[in-house]
Formats: structure tokens, C-alpha cells, sequence
């Protein structure tokens, strides 16, 4: 993991929840920390790390997810057995 993937991971981590992390660089960590990123239907984003699988949506129009997708991407985290 490279200074920008940790930016990005603090950032998921912080209190309260952020709504200005771009889901970009939200797939960009997951891919770096050994997940694997896959399309679903529509706009869902399948993701599968250290055994732990789960499906977000990509938010639409915009690029930055809000507070409640910060949040399951944090216990998605946290249950693949990642912290900052």
C-alpha cells in the first residue's frame, strides 16, 4: 500500500463519517489490499477480501459515496480483519 491508499483508509476510519471520499479511491484501496473487485448488475460492486465477500452499490450521479456507504465499507473492512 502506497501513502494514498492509507489517506484513504484514515479516511474511512475517521469519526464521524465522511461523504467526500470518492469510490474511486475506495475500489482503488480494496484492490490494493488484495480484494477482488467485480461489476455486478446495475450499478453493484461485488467484492470478495481475505474470505469475506459483500456487494455495494456505486454511487450515482456523483462520485463521492455518502456516510452510510463509508460505514459498511468500514464493517466490511473490519470484518476481513483490516484496521488502520
Amino acid at each position: 500500500m502506497n501513502s494514498r491508499h492509507l489517506k484513504t483508509l484514515d479516511a474511512i476510519f475517521e469519526r464521524p463519517e465522511r461523504a467526500d471520499i470518492s469510490w474511486r479511491e475506495i475500489e482503488v484501496l480494496l484492490v490494493a489490499l488484495g480484494g477482488e473487485v467485480s461489476e455486478g448488475s446495475g450499478s453493484r460492486v461485488r467484492v470478495a477480501l481475505n474470505g469475506v465477500r459483500a456487494v455495494f452499490h456505486r454511487p450515482h450521479p456523483q462520485k463521492e459515496t455518502n456516510k452510510a456507504a463509508v460505514k459498511s465499507v468500514r464493517r466490511f473492512l473490519l470484518e476481513a480483519g483490516v484496521k488502520p
